[in-house]
Parts: C-alpha cells; sequence; structure tokens
C-alpha cells in the first residue's frame, strides 16, 4: 500500500459514532431560543453545529402551547427529510406536508413545505382577507434569497409574512448576516437579532477521490495540493484528448 495506505488511514482516522455523552446546547443555540421570544432571528452557523435544534426546540414550545408553526426548505427531498424527522420527534397527527406534489395533513399545527408553496399561502391569504395560521415561521437555507432565478421566492415570503408572526432563518453561507438582519427588519418593521456560531466547523470535511480503479484517494496531500494520483490521471486525460482531437483532424483533411 505504501504513501497511498499512510493517506488513506490518515484520512478515514477518527471517522465513526461519537461516544454517548449527555447533550448540553450551545450558548449560541440557548441565546437563539431566548432572542425569538421577543424579536426575529438570523442564525448563522456552520452545517452540523445544530441549527434545527433551534427551531425544533421552538416549535416544541409553540406546539405544547397549542400555537402552530411553519417549517419551509428550498428543496423537496429536504422537506420530505425534515417531515420524517418531525413526524418522528412530535407525533405524525402533529405534522403536516405541503410541496408542489405532496399534500398530507395540511391542517396540522406543524407544516413542512417548501418555501414557494408558503409564499402563496401568503398571497392567497392577502387575496382573501384573512389571516396566516402560523405564529412561527422558520426559514432553513435563508441564504437562497441571494440565488439569481429564486430568490425573489424568500423576499417575497419575508415581506408579506405579517409582523406578528415570529421569523427564524437559519444559514450556513450569510457573510452579510447584519446587513441581513437589517433588511428583514426595515421592510417588517421588527428587530431581527444575529446569533452566530463561533470557532471552526463542528464536523470538519474530508476530501477523497474515488478513482478510476475504484480505490479512494485523498483528494489533497500533506502540503495542500492536488494528489499526485490524481493530477497524474488528469494530465493523462488531457494527453488522450489532445490525440483524439488530432486524429479527428488529420481525418477530416482526408
Amino acid at each position: 500500500m505504501g504513501n497511498y495506505g499512510r493517506e488513506l488511514r490518515e484520512l478515514l482516522a477518527g471517522i465513526g459514532a461519537p461516544k454517548p455523552a449527555p447533550f448540553k446546547p450551545d450558548p449560541f443555540q440557548l441565546q437563539a431560543l431566548t432572542a425569538l421570544e421577543f424579536e426575529d432571528v438570523l442564525v448563522t452557523a456552520p452545517t452540523g453545529s445544530g441549527k434545527t435544534w433551534i427551531a425544533r426546540e421552538e416549535i416544541r414550545r409553540l406546539l405544547d402551547t397549542g400555537k402552530r408553526a411553519w417549517y419551509t426548505t428550498p428543496l423537496k427531498a429536504l422537506t420530505n427529510s425534515k417531515y420524517q424527522e418531525f413526524g418522528d420527534e412530535f407525533g405524525p397527527e402533529r405534522v403536516g406536508i405541503l410541496t408542489g406534489d405532496r399534500k398530507e395533513n395540511s391542517h396540522a399545527p406543524l407544516i413542512v413545505g417548501t418555501t414557494e408553496i408558503f409564499r402563496n399561502q401568503l398571497f392567497d391569504a392577502l387575496r382573501g382577507g384573512e389571516e396566516v395560521a402560523a405564529d412561527l415561521v422558520v426559514m432553513d437555507e435563508a441564504h437562497y434569497l441571494a440565488d439569481e432565478e429564486r430568490g425573489h421566492v424568500w423576499e417575497e415570503a419575508i415581506i408579506l409574512t405579517p409582523p406578528r408572526i415570529r421569523l427564524l432563518l437559519l444559514s450556513a453561507t450569510i457573510g452579510n448576516g447584519n446587513e441581513f438582519a437589517a433588511w428583514i427588519a426595515e421592510v417588517r418593521g421588527v428587530h431581527c437579532g444575529v446569533v452566530t456560531r463561533p470557532g471552526a466547523r463542528p464536523v470538519p470535511l474530508r476530501a477523497a477521490f474515488l478513482m478510476p480503479d475504484k480505490h479512494l484517494v485523498p483528494l489533497l496531500n500533506d502540503k495542500g495540493k492536488l494528489s499526485s494520483e490524481i493530477a497524474k490521471l488528469s494530465e493523462q486525460e488531457q494527453k488522450d484528448r489532445h490525440r483524439e482531437n488530432v486524429g479527428r483532424g488529420r481525418r477530416r483533411r482526408w
């Protein structure tokens, strides 16, 4: 195995289920829950740091007091995943789902759906002079506001959500959180706090490349450069492509 075996062992070292330990919320999670009692909140924290826990605990508090909540996501697959997760957590009778092709238990106190469906409900309520049945709206992946094609959906949803409904926005990638929160406060007339988790990503990423012969190679070497095996493969592919193009050119001349 040589050097390849050593690099692969280092890449995979420590991967596995952590040892069981009592759960203790991070300070940023408790800070977000406290702020939600009196203002909208934008939470920016790396993936895997526990943003969904904040939403889940606030939803639990609302459901236990007879109130209602919406949980929106940009993707049907993520919506389906959260629907299953919350159904297991709160009981399937308390959770419904609304997407473009799925409608189940739509009168449940917690609705999980795509952001487009929530935005459409806001439009319907506005046209009909009705109130949206929610006390909290969670917008997962809130950075989609910056998406060139779909960002207007998040913008419209934020603007049209009545100020009486608390907003909890979750994102791992917003770099201008304070500016974003200031805009939310401006269009809604409700202060929006920003809660950020300091420090590095709690679940580090490890990058690898699956070679054509099915063996796994670390993407980068110890110096942070592209693995020599991957670099050689790339060079060979470029040579093969050049040789193929030259051959095509010769055939066209004849």
